[in-house]
């Protein structure tokens, strides 16, 4: 693997594999982006562009035996996982593996290897394969509660429910922003924490794993916001998530970053979820960190040593996003939104847009953390954009 150049094959080609294709090209690999529409970030700056749909087992193998890359990445969810370990019987390398992108990829399988076989700590939780179940299984758990389809990404689907009048139109909303084929749903109690975190978690080739600096986040209808690095933990919170995020990455296996989210609760540290890539909270580390999270990803992946990890005093992130639909986007106020200093803006090339679409992201250094966070949210409020038809 520390032959270059490498061949880089993209499952999904979003904002986050856009770093991660210009990470991979810096160290001169050929980079092949595919995803189900065109033109979409990561094939603007890769080398070769595929579009196909990527649930479709036959096509996305053809796709991969017809490229026969070094190496395939997965990032996003709603792929035909059971492609990954035929390519990984043909000696073509999942990161990190196909048995860790299937388990991560939908929420009940992750929470039962969590929970179940891997004691940790976890929100109480049910599944139920009728909006009949759910109203049977959802008062156990207390008022409110959170229905989740189990394949989702961005919060879609995800519902807040105060009493059992709610419960149908949950599941309802829940079933119909499910990825795939979905026959039940996640509820879980409604967590009252004090902070949510990103540990992210690079598992390197030799089994070895580093970390980098807590990140604090906050999110809005399941999705991220804004994030902040390094967030306050203390020493024995950090010692825990880190515990966890070892024991859950070891069983999954293979080499790279992963993002592992927490709740805390007081002391206590409660497993959420787990990403087998890099994480969008985890965009902050383009101004915060000497390697940002798609370079160490890259670097696992290609079992190339990450020596030291240096994090900025205080860095912040905050999402641009958009307002309306259209197919015509433009950007004006980026004069203001990089008057100061420390302060970048990045923005994803999306073509189109929808209301709550994630299109940019501002981020900003500052002395202390609510100095850097109010120049990201400065920043980001001053990027407008004009949508057309």
């Amino acid at each position: 693997m520390t032959t270059l150049p490498a061949t880089i094959l993209l499952l999904g080609s979003g904002e986050l594999g856009k770093e991660v294709a210009i990470a991979a090209q810096r160290l001169g690999c050929r980079v092949i982006a595919c995803d189900r529409y065109a033109d979409a970030p990561a094939m603007q700056v890769a080398d070769v562009s595929e579009v196909l749909a990527m649930t479709d087992k036959e096509a996305l193998l053809k796709v991969v035996r017809r490229h026969r890359p070094t190496v395939v990445i997965p990032e996003i969810e709603a792929l035909a996982v059971n492609a990954l370990a035929e390519l990984e019987d043909e000696g073509i390398t999942v990161i990190p593996t196909a048995r860790a992108t299937a388990v991560t990829m939908n929420r009940d399988r992750i929470r039962d290897l969590a929970a179940g076989e891997l004691a940790l700590r976890t929100a109480r939780f049910a599944y139920a394969f009728s909006a009949e179940e759910l109203q049977a299984e959802a008062p156990a758990l207390g008022w409110p509660v959170v229905v989740k389809p189990v394949m989702s990404s961005s919060g879609k689907g995800q519902s807040v429910v105060d009493e059992p009048e709610g419960l149908n139109e949950a599941w309802e909303a829940a079933m119909a922003n499910a990825r795939g084929t979905s026959t039940h749903v996640i509820v879980e109690e409604f967590l009252r924490f004090d902070l949510e975190i990103t540990l992210l978690t690079i598992r390197q080739k030799d089994g070895s794993t580093v970390f980098c600096p807590p990140i604090g986040h906050e999110q809005a209808r399941g999705d991220y916001q804004c994030s902040w690095q390094p967030a306050a933990l203390s020493d024995k919170q950090l010692n825990e998530a880190k515990a966890m995020a070892r024991t859950v990455t070891d069983n999954l296996g293979g080499a790279g970053l992963f993002g592992v989210e927490f709740f805390l609760c007081g002391d206590e540290v409660i497993f959420s979820e787990l990403s087998p890539r890099p994480h969008d909270t985890g965009l902050v580390t383009l101004i915060s960190q000497n390697l940002n999270e798609f370079e160490l990803h890259l670097r696992a992946v290609l079992g190339l040593p990450i020596p030291t990890i240096r994090c900025a005093d205080a860095a912040a992130s905050r999402v641009i996003l958009a307002d309306s639909h259209g197919s015509r986007v433009t950007y004006s106020g980026m004069k203001e939104a990089l008057k100061e200093s420390e302060t970048s803006v990045f923005l994803f090339g999306k073509r189109d847009a929808r209301p709550g679409r994630r299109m940019g992201v501002a981020l900003a250094r500052g002395e202390h953390q609510a100095e850097a966070r109010a120049k990201a949210d400065r920043s980001a409020a001053a990027v407008r954009l004009q949508i057309e038809d």
